[in-house]
């Protein structure tokens, strides 16, 4: 960890392929799908390389500090499915019983006219996490933006948004 925290890629990836497996054995466990706990280690190496700096040997071993990231991660994919499947069902069961597929697609332009009236910044925040299912934590790691940001400019535009449907 050391020599990759010196900038040697070849360390950092002979690390991460000694780990590699029992990283995505303990995704796996956690997350129950191969699929997403591929994507989750993806993650985390990427995070790992990017984060190098906060990585303490003083305080805990290389492997362990993978893991806590994989926990955090897997933490994060959990909050988020269900935060969707949350979502997914109280709005399948709010549907009416002679709900109209072709509705669905004046649904999408609708909301897709009042996203583009919001900022840039908001509709992205917005689109990550409420179309592709992202936390914030995983939003701000993928705009590399401070989470206190990507909360506010996600909490203004969903107001923008209820404010111009409530109307």
């Amino acid at each position: 960890m050391l020599a990759a925290q010196g900038g040697d890629e070849a360390a950092l990836c002979a690390l991460l392929r000694r780990h590699a497996s029992r990283l995505l054995g303990f995704l796996v466990k956690r997350l129950g799908s191969r699929a997403d706990s591929e994507e989750v280690l993806q993650e985390i190496f990427l995070e790992a390389w990017r984060d190098l700096e906060k990585f303490d040997a003083g305080r805990s071993s290389a492997r362990s500090w993978l893991f806590l990231l994989a926990r955090s991660r897997a933490l994060d994919r959990v909050r988020s499915s269900r935060a969707r499947d949350g979502r997914e069902s109280r709005y399948a069961d709010d549907r009416p019983a002679n709900f109209d597929p072709r509705s669905r697609e004046v649904a999408r332009a609708t909301v897709e006219r009042a996203l583009e009236t919001l900022s840039d910044e908001q509709r992205t925040c917005v689109r990550l996490a409420f179309y592709d299912g992202l936390s914030l934590s995983q939003v701000s790691t993928a705009l590399e933006l401070p989470l206190g940001t990507v909360k506010s400019r996600y909490r203004y535009g969903m107001q923008a948004l209820r404010s111009r449907f409530a109307r």
